[in-house]
This record gives C-alpha cells, structure tokens and sequence, in this order.
C-alpha cells in the first residue's frame, strides 16, 4: 500500500496539462456520491481501469488505485469526444446561416383591409394579394377588419408581430391622428412603409348649369358672401372633406361645409341645388360629368387630371395650397425585415403592367406609381401634421 501511494505523485506529473489535474485515490463507498456520466474507458498498461468523464476528469474505480507503471494516454480518452464536439459545432456554424437566410415569406401572408369588403381600397388589395400568391407560391389573403374610421385595422398591423401581416390603407391612415385623441397607433413610428398602390385626383365640381363659371368666380364669390358658398362632402374628417378645409384655409374664404353620409348623397345634394360645389372623387363625379350634369371647377392635385385637362389645379388659383391626391397605401409593421419590404417590391413591380389591375385603376381614374417605401413615407410625413393643422383651424374636435 506504501509503495502504491509512493507512485501517486507520478501519475499525476503523467497527466498534468491534459484536461483537468488527475488525483487518484479511493472513491466514496456509498450513499450520496453520483459519478459523472463516463464518456470514455481504457486500460493502461498494467491492465487497470481508468475512466472519463463530461468533466474532463480520470478516474479510477472504488477501491482501485492506480497501478504502477506508466499512466495512461489520456489524449484517446478526450480525442473522439473532441472530434464529435467539433464536427458538431462546425454543423451548426453550416446551418445557422441557411436558417437566417430563409426567403421571405415562410408563411402564409394577410393583407388587412381597415373598411368593409367591396370598398375602393378592398379592390386593389384582393389583385395585389392574388398576383403576390402567384408569385410568393404560398397563400395571401386578404381580410377587412373594419371599425373606428379604420382605426382598428391599422393597430392590428401596427401591433402584429408575425413578420407577415400587412395593412393597405386610404389616406385615412394619415388623416386619423387628427381626428382621434388616441388612435392606438402613431402612422409614422409603427408601421414600415412599402409603396403607394394607387393615386387618384380629389375634383372640386359645380352642376353644369351653375353660376360659377371657373374657380376664380367662385372664391370672388365666397369672400363677397363669407359663410353663404357651400361644398359638400362625403362626411367629416373624409379626404374630400379636408381638401375643402384646406381650401378655406389657404385661400382665406369662409366656405360652409355640409357633410352628407357617404359620396352619392353628397353628389345628389349637388344635383339637387342644396350646396353650390362638392368635392367628390373620380368614380363618384364621372358618370355625372359624363351625362353633362357636373362640371369640374378645379382639381386638388398638383398636376391637371387626364379626365379635365381644361380644369386648372387649386393651386394655380391658390399658389399655397398643398396639392393633395386620394392615395391607397401598403404597410407592414415598424419591425418588418428590410428583406421582405426588398421582396415585395420586387414581386409587385410587374403590377405596373397587370391588365386586371390597370383595367380597375382605369375605372377609377387612377394611377399605379409602386415607387418604393420613400416616396410614401415623404408623403406621410407631410400629410400627418398638415392635416393636424387643418382639423385643427376647422374645428374638428378630436374624439
């Protein structure tokens, strides 16, 4: 026993620098003591057993010491494990980026719609999620979430955290933070702008056989009669309804506003001789101009419209009024992945060309810019506050 416990100090001069330091001894005979898995076990050359385990630390068996002679190799005790760890580790390295770089979408995609189901911005939303279907192989679908002015739409996108829920929105998405003491959402922080889907011209109309013979005649006559020249709307807070605001506003006139409930009484009143002048878009306002009912007076734009190249815009009469347009836009979330905005583009770049949809943009007079998420957000950050302003000088109380 002497001469055993004599050698234990060169076994572990054998071992030392390879893993933690071997202290050979007798091990605890029972009760609480639990080894460590051994991973390895090798018989040094006087036959005794020697075990490693996840630690790194040899062992010898209860009641067995170290024999004499030379200790055993422990570099084949740790090699295969090591190797198994490396080729491990180096797998994972292979793999991580093929996991990172997995195209978007990886999942069914939603198109949220803030309005009922058959409204102008549900239209271009259903083409647009049946091309990206087409094109991203898997499903879009679009579903119409309406309530609060669309406020509850939007905060559902603003809030969705699934990388693959959008929003395509009216302008109302940057009209609502005026009109809402707390909408849920802030239009320029929480959702990630990807393009303008379509644009189409805001007109200001008179009926054909009324006194005003342009638009010059008719603001001459609202400041001769502050209060008394009236246009028409299709409700408060509607884009056509601060178009007329920001006319009142820039030109210095007091306008009356009559707010109707929706785009066909407000085009009836007209008709019917209860207001002198209403904003109204294309799809309302062109069947009436069609049938020499209506007369266009100005656009709001800052370009003349295709469809009344003879009527001039507000601003050539008005030289500080915003040009201002009835826009659709499509959103993600602010967290949404630079790629997936990258993608989108790129699938919807061949719309520009969809028959289908130019043939719907047509019937709305309106155009199909798809021109990235800078144009849009240049045009959210001059709306938001601008419409602020203007609700705010009209008096419309924020609810």
């Amino acid at each position: 026993m002497g001469a055993e416990r004599r050698r234990l100090p060169d076994a572990r001069r054998h071992v030392r620098g390879r893993g933690r330091q071997h202290r050979p001894g007798l091990l605890p005979s029972r009760s609480k003591f639990r080894p460590p898995e051994c991973i390895a076990e090798a018989l040094d050359g006087h036959g005794a057993t020697v075990r490693l385990d996840r630690n790194g630390t040899m062992t010898v068996p209860r009641r067995e010491l170290m024999p004499p002679g030379p200790a055993p190799d422990t570099r084949r005790l740790v090699a295969a494990p090591r190797r198994r760890s490396i080729l491990a580790a180096g797998l994972g390295l292979l793999a991580a980026p093929a996991m990172a770089q997995e195209p978007w979408p990886s999942r069914p995609v939603r198109i949220i719609v803030p309005f009922a189901p058959g409204g102008t911005a549900d239209i271009p939303a259903r083409i647009i999620a049946d091309h990206l279907s087409r094109q991203f192989g898997k499903p879009v679908v679009v579903e119409n979430r309406s309530g609060a002015g669309g406020a509850v739409g939007i905060r559902a996108v603003a809030q969705a955290a699934d990388g693959h829920t959008l929003l395509h929105s009216t302008s109302a998405v940057a009209i609502l933070p005026a009109l809402q003491l707390n909408p849920g959402f802030d239009p320029l922080v929480d959702l990630a702008p990807v393009t303008i889907t379509a644009v189409a011209p805001i007109l200001l109309l008179t009926r054909a056989d009324g006194t005003f013979p342009d638009l010059r005649h008719f603001l001459e006559r609202a400041r001769a009669a502050p209060g008394k020249v009236s246009f028409s709307s299709s409700g408060i807070g509607s884009t056509v309804h601060l178009a007329g605001e920001l006319l009142r506003a820039r030109a210095q006139v007091d306008l009356l506003h009559v707010p109707y409930r929706g785009s066909a009484p407000s085009a009836t009143a007209l008709l019917a001789g209860e207001t002198d002048a209403a904003f109204l878009s294309p799809i309302e306002a062109l069947p009436h101009i069609n049938a020499g009912r209506m007369r266009v007076l100005a656009t709001a734009g800052r370009q003349r419209s295709p469809m009344a190249p003879d009527a001039p815009t507000i601003s050539e009469e008005v030289p500080s009024y915003d040009g201002i347009q009835l826009w659709f836009g499509l959103f993600g979330p602010r967290d949404m992945p630079q790629e997936a905005v990258a993608r989108l583009m790129q699938e919807l770049a061949p719309l520009r060309q969809d028959s289908v949809l130019t043939a719907r943009m047509a019937e709305l007079r309106a155009e199909t810019p798809l021109d990235g998420p800078a144009v849009l957000m240049a045009r959210m950050r001059a709306e938001v506050p601008l419409w602020k302003s203007i609700a705010q000088q009209a008096g419309i109380p924020r609810e």
